[in-house]
């Protein structure tokens, strides 16, 4: 069995191929349930952003029934696998210590991804899909993570794609302490962008959502106005900017929405950022005058800057996970060194459990003590001893020496054991006068 990840991100697929491999939070668990069943695989977790679709497993296969698995779930992707990424064993373990401390994420550094990475393993544990190596592996790379961000600066003055977005809004056309920002969404993201405009003084605030109770919660939290999102239509109009971030698996805005609105303005400005995958705005928005829409792939450019700003820092926290990476393949080496002595140590439980049993059934029938002692004796030792023997009697057939030999370094005191069994009787006669006569 090996430990695989294998995925697509922004950095090997656009997000026209990204959103098609997304997976809701509540479409997980039963993603999960299939990928288990899969003959292959062992264990898995999925982690699913807006940047990233990734699977994490044990399996006894080179990945390629995930592979194929991914390629047509939730939708059909025939062309998935030129932009699928595929890391094994140490590789495997090095990818997931670099997600979670935020050196393989769009903004360097960024700290929502470990939330992200700890929120698939948790729903993997839920789903029991997640055994002892991947729980092992998750383990430590929370402890990498926390330790990247304890001794060097990768999460000094945290940037997200959430504020990228508001600082690109900054520095558009429109000014923030005169515009009405309409927000679409209700969750962490939106959050963060709601938080960002209220810091830079953000005119007005409309919060719209499919559960008008979470839109009203966060408008209540930062100065805002609730909107269902069935009231969209009616308030797209007073947006100069808008902001999206749902799970919807379809998009929110289309085009003659959007045409509406821009004639309701008399063709005044919107700038519009989708930062959902799948999108929330439909692509033929961006072929509307006046209006200028951003994808979270064209985030890239704008935190370019923070990129080369936290360079030093990423250095830094790339070499503490590569000594975590070392570490944890050797803790892996030492388990599985020990496996055989845990399964020895279990197979010798599992036959006193059953010889025991046996025994006391005798016992409470009435049996006689000595005949259900010399019972017990008999099949533990009978159970014990069959495989080894079958072995070695196989081995001796085949001329393998080698076990043989191993047998010798195992039971040491075998062949002394041995040598005195063929003395033992004329001595034990010399001291047992009755024997010598009989």
């Amino acid at each position: 069995m090996s430990i695989h990840v294998l995925g697509i991100n922004h950095q090997t697929a656009p997000v026209s191929l990204r959103e098609r491999v997304a997976f809701s939070g509540d479409a997980i668990p039963a993603a999960l349930d299939a990928l288990r069943a899969l003959p292959a695989v062992r264990e898995v977790a999925l982690l699913s952003t807006c940047n990233r679709t990734e699977l994490y497993a044990v399996t006894d296969d080179n990945g390629d029934s995930l592979a194929d698995w991914l390629a047509t779930h939730p939708d059909e992707v025939g062309d998935l696998h030129a932009y699928l990424y595929r890391h094994a064993d140490a590789d495997a373990v090095r990818h997931l210590f670099r997600v979670a401390t935020g050196l393989d994420s769009l903004v360097l550094g960024e700290p929502q991804i470990l939330g992200q990475v700890k929120d698939a393993w948790a729903t993997a544990r839920a789903a029991g899909s997640l055994g002892n190596q991947l729980d092992r592996l998750f383990q430590h790379a929370f402890a990498t993570a926390k330790r990247a961000r304890t001794d060097t600066r990768i999460g000094a003055n945290p940037v997200s794609v959430a504020s990228t977005a508001v600082r690109l809004a900054q520095e558009s056309f429109a000014r923030l302490e005169e515009s009405t920002v309409l927000l679409i969404g209700a969750g962490e993201t939106i959050e963060l962008c709601a938080r960002h405009l209220v810091q830079a003084k953000t005119r007005r605030l409309l919060i719209a959502n499919r559960t008008l109770a979470h839109a009203q919660d966060l408008a209540t939290r930062h100065g805002g106005y609730a909107l269902a999102l069935g009231e969209l239509d009616r308030h797209l109009a007073e947006a100069d900017i808008v902001i999206s971030a749902t799970a919807a698996r379809d998009p929110i805005l289309h085009k003659p929405q959007v045409a509406a609105a821009l004639a309701s303005r008399r063709h005044r400005p919107m700038l519009l950022i989708d930062l959902a995958v799948p999108r929330d705005i439909a692509g033929d928005v961006a072929e509307l005058k006046d209006i200028f829409l951003y994808t979270v792939d064209d985030l890239e450019r704008a935190i370019e800057d923070n990129r080369r700003s936290r360079r030093e820092a990423a250095d830094e926290a790339e070499a503490i996970v590569e000594l975590q990476v070392a570490r944890y393949i050797e803790t892996l080496g030492a388990s599985t060194r020990t496996e055989p002595l845990k399964r020895l140590r279990a197979h010798g439980e599992a036959a006193k459990a059953e010889a025991l049993a046996k025994a006391r059934q005798q016992l409470a029938a009435g049996g006689d003590p000595q005949t259900v002692l010399d019972f017990l004796a008999h099949a533990l030792t009978n159970k014990l001893l069959h495989a080894p023997t079958v072995a070695l009697r196989e081995a001796a057939i085949s001329g393998n020496a080698e076990l043989a030999r191993a047998a010798d370094k195992l039971f040491p005191a075998l062949e002394a054991n041995a040598t005195g069994a063929g003395t033992g009787s004329d001595e034990d006669a010399a001291a047992d006068p009755k024997r010598q006569h009989r």
